[in-house]
């Protein structure tokens, strides 16, 4: 169903990591480490800055992939992978993009499913690299069955 996006990919976007947003983030996922919260752990470590959480690219804006349309329901969060070249700084500008890795369906045991990997990237302003993540979806057949209608 998805085969054809296989590739394709969004145009980056630039995002700024927020000092309060990373405050936000760290409460809601119960780790408000000193590094991620407050300014003068930030300043007296090795970066000089806050640190935003392992996880907090989960939160960027990766653009939209022409074409690509998931179903508003029956997705299932499979997995998330991250790659860090370095680690993300409060007020880092990251420019952002997705892409469709992979997409295979196959026969479960509740019936059919869709397997859609998507890896997301994030960039400096120069394009260098400073994380990567993968994602795998899951659609259900009835999500499946739904777009088909």
């Amino acid at each position: 169903m998805y085969e054809a996006a296989i590739g394709k990919r969004s145009e980056r976007v630039r995002n700024v990591i927020d000092r309060n947003k990373v405050k936000q983030f760290a409460r809601a996922i119960g780790d408000e480490n000193p590094i991620y919260v407050d300014e003068a752990t930030g300043a007296s470590s090795r970066y000089g800055s806050n640190l935003a959480p392992p996880t907090y690219p989960r939160v960027f804006n990766y653009g939209q992939i022409e074409g690509l349309t998931l179903p508003p329901k029956g997705l299932i969060h499979g997995e998330q992978i991250y790659h860090y070249e370095r680690p993300l700084l409060v007020g880092d500008e990251v420019y952002c993009y997705a892409r469709v890795a992979d997409y295979k369906e196959r026969e479960g045991k509740n019936g059919r499913m869709g397997i859609m990997r998507i890896e997301n990237n994030g960039e400096d302003a120069e394009g260098k690299p400073i994380f990567s993540s993968t994602v795998v979806i899951i659609i259900n057949e009835a999500a499946i069955k739904g777009m088909n209608q």
